[in-house]
């Protein structure tokens, strides 16, 4: 656990903020919390009504709490990430074993989607977050038709709206189709209120203030309009997230072999069925980023986590992944500039890639073979401790490539130079 909490929450601040949408939101949510106003986000003092407030709430707590430019943005993220793992550890002990949940947490918690996007201030960790609690609340009142956990799926899937408007309702519609039979328990007064008095406030007080242009901006044009228009400037092909969710999945994603397939059980029947209705609806869309397969990540680390808890061989099982981190001294090199410039600018360094690939193979082979059932805990650390020094080795590099901040300090500009808006 204290690894994980140092994963998590180590050097936050080690390199500014990057992208295009991380300044964005983290300005919104400062301005929230200068304003007092945490109703209409703002950018530049001008209505900014793309997206909903969850991640602009919990900048603004961050800035409130006295944190810098760029720990404000990233510590309450990062900490409801570290919440959620707690809680998804917990449930799945409940609904299955401690075994099924310690390979589960330990998967998501080294895979490298969840683990990059719990470090910078964007909306797709909140979302992720609160829908997963949403699906485990669900499978458990499938499983024990408990009343109460649908009335805290229901309002967890408020907090999901509230964290990125209509994507996790789309998402959750598998979820009420598996547990059909219990369909007027979900219709119930409780869930439905629960639902409508976590979501609904905000967005009827922000209507009350921007008229019709939060219907027109946050649901007609980032809604409907990512799905099927091209102006949102993110279109790639069908067969975009095959790769991305094995780049998500990593080192994890050999692992995928061993996913849980018995469709009898209704606990895999509704997390295999979000997976696959999700994973098919965010490929039919027109625009397409690596993290909005996000919210699919938990329940895809719990069908490999119980797999891997029934299969005989883990020892087996562990050598792709344990040869996969031998890549990760060499992402320290490439990362900085695959970010800047894209992958295919830069040549990889073979040479060095080989030599601890072969050093991770024999690792890998020695730990099946002498450890066995106990070599998962082995890589599973290991993963912890390569990421953490990646993060230390990479982040001054992400720092000067990617960031604004060192250009800040150089040169104190009064706008960063055209046409990079990032």
């Amino acid at each position: 656990m204290v690894l994980v909490c140092v994963l998590y929450l180590a050097d936050l601040s080690g390199m500014g903020l990057v992208s295009k949408d991380e300044p964005r939101y983290a300005d919104i949510g400062r301005a929230m919390a200068h304003t007092g106003d945490w109703i209409t986000p703002r950018l530049w003092g001008h209505p900014w009504l793309e997206k909903p407030p969850l991640l602009y709430w919990l900048i603004g707590a961050g800035f409130q709490s006295g944190f810098g430019p760029e720990v404000a943005p990233r510590l309450p993220v990062a900490l409801l990430s570290l919440a959620f793992l707690w809680f998804f550890h917990d449930r799945i002990r409940k609904i299955w074993d401690r075994r099924v949940a310690d390979f589960s947490t330990a998967i998501l918690a080294t895979a490298a989607g969840w683990l990059a996007y719990s470090h910078v201030a964007v909306t797709d960790i909140p979302m992720a977050a609160c829908f997963s609690v949403a699906v485990l609340f669900a499978v458990s009142s499938a499983e024990r038709a408990r009343s109460s956990e649908h009335v805290l799926a229901a309002g967890a899937l408020a907090l999901a709206v509230l964290g990125k408007s209509l994507v996790p309702l789309v998402l959750f519609v598998p979820v009420v189709a598996v547990d059909y039979r219990h369909l007027r328990e979900w219709l119930r007064p409780a869930p439905v209120a629960a639902f409508l008095v976590i979501a609904l406030p905000w967005h009827i007080l922000c209507a009350m203030r921007n008229g019709t242009e939060l219907w027109n901006v946050l649901f007609v044009q980032q809604q409907f309009g990512r799905f099927f228009s091209p102006e949102r400037q993110h279109v790639q092909p069908w067969w975009f997230y095959l790769p991305v969710l094995l780049l998500l999945l990593f080192p994890w994603f050999p692992l995928l072999a061993v996913v849980d397939r018995d469709w009898r059980d209704r606990r895999t029947r509704l997390l295999g069925t979000v997976v696959i209705f999700g994973f098919l609806f965010f490929s039919k869309s027109v625009n397409k980023l690596p993290g909005y397969l996000l919210p699919l990540l938990p329940s895809v680390c719990i069908l490999i986590g119980h797999g891997l808890a029934r299969t005989k061989r883990v020892g087996l099982a562990m050598i792709a992944p344990a040869t996969l981190l031998g890549a990760i001294p060499v992402a320290a090199h490439v990362l900085p500039y695959a970010l800047a410039t894209g992958l295919r600018s830069r040549p990889l360094p073979w040479s060095e890639l080989a030599m601890w690939s072969v050093v991770a193979v024999v690792a890998a082979t020695i730990l099946a073979l002498f450890l066995k059932q106990r070599s998962f805990p082995v890589v599973a650390a290991a993963a912890a401790a390569l990421c953490i020094a990646l993060q230390f080795a990479a982040f001054p590099a992400i720092d000067r490539a990617v960031s604004a901040r060192s250009l800040w300090r150089e040169r104190h500009p009064s706008c960063v130079p055209s046409p990079d808006r990032a």
